[in-house]
């Protein structure tokens, strides 16, 4: 069988960290020479962390076994469009892709065509100032990329990601000679393209069941296909390979700025139903495992939190606060609920009983604070307008004691 060939010549050439990268690499290598019956194109991100993780090897094999391979170390965004630009795009393989995107919006037009090619019908535009005209230069073409280190999150969300590891002393591969190895390499690429091009039209067809969602479904979908194709044992161990290699991606894809602020700003509001946009900075900046302390000489400012927040529609308004705060801007828990929910929703309670733990008493420069009765504030309206009671408590008040309505 075809997938069992390509199988035991990576495995021939390459230590891969788990049997699941492998079979993912495998599949993948083969969705190349169907190209034409996809809707998605997906990644094969293949990343390390050091050098010498045998990530340019294995490029070496995904290289010699693909459909039209297109390697390069660089490539502008004009050449990738012109590359990708026929009814037969070549498969575009990028080694060193770790420095291309280096630093904040580098290189943002050539992720932005990787991003778009994932689908089909996602052309580029450009005005031919030659024909005076507007010039649809297709983008859909499948695109290896490996690098030390992530990938933009734009890009691996589209891919297959593997992970590779330096090998051990007792780990052994076989060495790769371009001259002696490549030609079975391209006899095996020739029986692949021959096997897909015979089923494209049931490959263009296939609805294969798919244990993920969304994009994740997308990306994967051609690789179902292909190895619902293959038959054997091969259908299972693709669902395998979907599961696991997700799983791990999902477990080491970086948190955005935003969605870490909306998890902490949670965590800081504690049981409150407001708080004071002066505390929750507080609270926020003290937070020694949190990047907000070095988000400038003072750490995160009020201007900074409602930036961040307004892509979430959430905003800062004037709120009456229990003395002695009184009339303060301030932050509404209910505007965050909805956010939470979709973004980072909290984990499941645990069904296991919790240790006894000792009580610690809390202190802080805010533990006083408290808050009854939060009205929000119509413009120009003076608080005086509005009656409201508030119940005297002596007794000790520490961050969840903040109570009140919105």
């Amino acid at each position: 069988m075809l997938l069992d060939r390509l199988h035991a010549i990576l495995t021939r050439y390459v230590v891969l960290p788990t049997v699941e990268a492998v079979d993912g690499v495998v599949l993948w290598i083969a969705a190349t020479h169907a190209q034409a019956a996809w809707a998605h194109a997906p990644r094969l991100v293949i990343r390390a962390p050091e050098k010498r993780c045998g990530k340019s090897r294995l490029l070496d094999i995904v290289e010699g076994c693909s459909h039209q391979p297109l390697i390069t170390v660089n490539a502008s965004p004009a050449a990738v469009y012109r590359a990708s630009g026929s009814d037969s795009p070549p498969t575009l393989l990028v080694d060193e892709a770790d420095t291309i995107f280096t630093g904040d919006g580098a290189n943002e037009d050539l992720r932005g065509l990787l991003n778009a090619g994932h689908q089909r019908n996602r052309p580029a535009i450009r005005w031919d100032h030659t024909a005076r005209k507007l010039e649809q230069i297709p983008t859909f073409a499948m695109a290896a990329l490996a690098g030390i280190g992530a990938m933009p999150d734009t890009i691996e969300d589209r891919a297959v990601v593997i992970r590779m590891r330096r090998r051990t002393g007792s780990e052994k591969v076989a060495p790769y000679r371009v001259r002696r190895d490549g030609p079975p390499l391209k006899a095996l690429a020739a029986d692949l393209a021959a096997w897909a091009g015979a089923n494209l039209a049931v490959l263009e067809a296939a609805e294969p069941d798919m244990p993920l969602e969304d994009r994740a479904a997308d990306t994967w979908e051609p690789l179902m296909a292909i190895a619902d194709l293959a038959g054997g044992h091969w259908p299972a161990r693709a669902r395998r390979a979907a599961e696991v290699l997700n799983a791990e991606r999902d477990g080491n894809t970086i948190t955005s700025d935003r969605v870490r602020l909306l998890a902490d700003c949670r965590t800081a509001f504690g049981k409150a139903d407001a708080i004071p946009t002066n505390i929750l900075l507080e609270r926020l900046n003290r937070d020694p495992e949190a990047p907000w302390a070095e988000s400038g000489p003072g750490g995160l400012t009020p201007i900074k939190l409602a930036a961040l927040l307004r892509h979430y529609e959430i905003s800062s308004t004037t709120i009456r606060f229990a003395p002695p705060i009184g009339q303060a801007k301030g932050y509404a828990r209910c505007d965050f609920i909805d956010p939470w929910r979709r973004y980072c929703p909290a984990p499941e309670p645990s069904t296991d009983p919790e240790p006894y733990q000792p009580y610690q008493p809390y202190h802080s420069s805010s533990e006083a604070v408290r808050v009854n009765d939060v009205v929000r504030l119509k413009p120009y309206q003076d608080a005086r307008d509005l009656t409201t009671k508030h119940t005297n408590r002596t007794d000790p008040t520490t961050p969840d004691d903040l109570t009140g309505t919105a």
